[in-house]
């Protein structure tokens, strides 16, 4: 006996303090690299949104600025008639009702399909200067919006899909619900609006380009919460493993797919609720 304690007890006394002490540092270990991991989650997710904010930048700039280079009041300088008082200017013409027009209205699809391709080829440095060309080629795309549409409703509906796709956004990153499950059934539907909407491009049906916008703008929805917590997921997996370059990579390809979604979202929506000129 030592101090009244039997020699069992000062054994089991000595050994439950050097677990406890094991346990201990595991623990703060443990709880360090959870800690490192949420830091990080953080910065990727800046990094993704910072991104995708970037590029929505340089798209609407470069929308806007096409389109005014597309239009003049100035017969003398006119290549054809938009609408009284207006006119198309040459590379007004050459963008919107040339052959041309079929280039630019199908270069973001084919761009994204490229770049989803060699993004494994590419450093994450390329990766984001494609981004940003590729939101630049976007703008291209889109410019005609700014034609049709008042630049008010414009406006209006931006700061609407603004605030959906934050709440989507946020709801996909927070939620304790797995919506992994949603993946295959929305990119089903995304390929389905793309067949339409090129059929349409004949049609021309009224009918039919509301519902695709309706059902488009549903889907979209669905993408942006699915896409964050995908993009969370990922991070979450693969930060274990400390593959720098991938992460860089992976934030760009994040900020794509969400940047993809609020264009869609945002373009479907103006065709659905956008005041015309």
């Amino acid at each position: 006996m030592l101090r009244g304690y039997p020699l069992e007890f000062i054994c089991a006394g000595s050994f439950r303090e050097f677990y406890m002490a094991d346990v201990n540092t595991i623990r703060t270990s443990a709880g360090s690299r959870t800690a490192a991991i949420d830091e990080g989650l953080r910065a990727h997710m800046s990094k993704v949104y910072g991104t995708m904010s970037v590029g929505m930048l340089i798209t609407f700039a470069a929308a806007w600025a096409i389109s005014g280079l597309a239009v003049t009041s100035d017969p003398s300088a006119a290549a054809a008639q938009l609408r009284e008082g207006q006119y198309l200017t040459d590379i007004g013409y050459a963008l919107y009702a040339s052959p041309l027009k079929w280039v630019i209205m199908f270069a973001p699809l084919a761009f994204v399909f490229g770049f989803s391709a060699m993004i494994n080829k590419m450093s994450a440095a390329t990766a984001q200067l494609m981004f940003y060309v590729f939101a630049f080629v976007m703008g291209l795309s889109i410019s005609s919006i700014f034609l049709i549409f008042t630049g008010a409703s414009i406006i209006q509906v931006f700061l609407a899909t603004s605030i959906a796709f934050a709440g989507l956004s946020l709801w996909g990153y927070t939620t304790k619900k797995d919506i992994s499950g949603w993946g295959s059934f929305l990119i089903m539907g995304v390929i389905g609006l793309i067949v339409v909407s090129i059929i349409n491009i004949w049609l021309a049906s009224p009918a039919l380009t509301f519902a695709v916008s309706a059902i488009g703008v549903l889907i979209f929805a669905g993408l942006t919460a699915y896409d964050t917590q995908r993009i969370k997921t990922d991070y979450i997996a693969h930060a274990q493993h400390g593959d720098a370059e991938w992460l860089g990579k992976s934030a760009i390809m994040g900020a794509l797919s969400l940047y993809l979604n609020f264009i869609n979202m945002f373009m479907m929506l103006l065709q659905l609720f956008g005041n015309r000129e």
